[in-house]
């Protein structure tokens, strides 16, 4: 096989604490090999993500974004309506996105798939809103407090992150929780995922010293949907309320919104690429 592409570009941050200069280099060749040389680097902090006119305008039909999933999200937002298409590579924590799209692979595994033309291209489901667009998931309610407890650990140390804990603990066991509609039972987080046909609905389950435990190491340790849970609703739109403002992870980004908050099923305004 071989691929559709032939202007490839690159995204990639370099002051994040998962870029690999390594693994760059191995994107370089790879592209250079397979006789599609990177036309642009677009290295943040120092460049900024292109948007649609200026992929357009330097002819790039393939992006590559070796980013967090954060940055992915900028990313696609801002290249809607550019006729290429995205490749996501694993460059942050989670990367959640990269894992539905091509398993959990490395950056240079995945690459060689979509320059060999083994790869799908279709645009995929996504959640809308008025705080934006999430590509991989959004989670809603107090719980989300863990996220900025497991940035502290990143940044600072476990040291630093055992004296945030304690605050995230009681939000997520004290702080009113959120539900799906009016009359919906409450919890402490409901996660919210996108899949072809409807918006899936699950709540977090803290019913025990366990279920708090695991719910902690499951924040900390990698996907916060590992701690237990039970499944609520599914539709093309859910309306989630609470008695406070909500407070949101979306795509890995903490944000807030008013309650009640509104969420429909969309697709993405851009095509991505999955080998998986």
């Amino acid at each position: 096989m071989t691929s559709a592409f032939s202007r490839p570009a690159l995204v990639c941050n370099t002051q994040s604490g998962s870029h690999d200069e390594a693994v760059r280099e191995q994107i370089v060749e790879l592209c250079r090999d397979h006789g599609m040389p990177l036309v642009a680097t677009f290295a943040l902090p120092d460049d900024d993500i292109p948007d649609a006119a200026e992929l357009t305008r330097q002819g790039v039909d393939l992006l590559l974004v070796w980013t967090g999933d954060g940055t992915i999200n900028a990313a696609a937002t801002l290249a809607a309506g550019w006729d290429g298409a995205i490749l996501v590579l694993p460059g942050g924590t989670l990367n959640l996105l990269s894992k539905a799209l091509h398993g959990d692979r490395s950056a240079p595994e995945i690459l060689t798939d979509a320059l060999q033309g083994k790869m799908r291209r279709s645009a995929i489901p996504t959640i809308q809103s008025d705080t934006g667009t999430a590509f991989i998931t959004v989670v809603a309610g107090p719980a989300t407090r863990w996220a900025e407890v497991r940035e502290t650990m990143r940044q600072d140390g476990i040291i630093e992150a055992s004296r945030a804990a304690p605050d995230a603990l009681d939000e997520m066991m004290n702080a009113p929780g959120v539900r799906v509609g009016a009359d919906g039972k409450a919890y402490p987080a409901v996660i919210l995922t996108p899949t072809p046909t409807s918006i899936r609905a699950d709540g977090i389950l803290t019913e025990g010293t366990g279920d708090v435990l695991r719910h902690g190491l499951a924040w900390l340790g990698g996907d916060f949907r590992d701690g237990p849970s039970e499944p609520i609703a599914t539709g093309e739109t859910l309306v989630l309320e609470s008695d406070e403002i909500i407070c949101l992870e979306f795509d890995g980004e903490l944000d807030e919104t008013a309650s009640p908050a509104r969420f429909s099923l969309g697709s993405s305004a851009v095509d991505f690429i999955a080998t998986a």
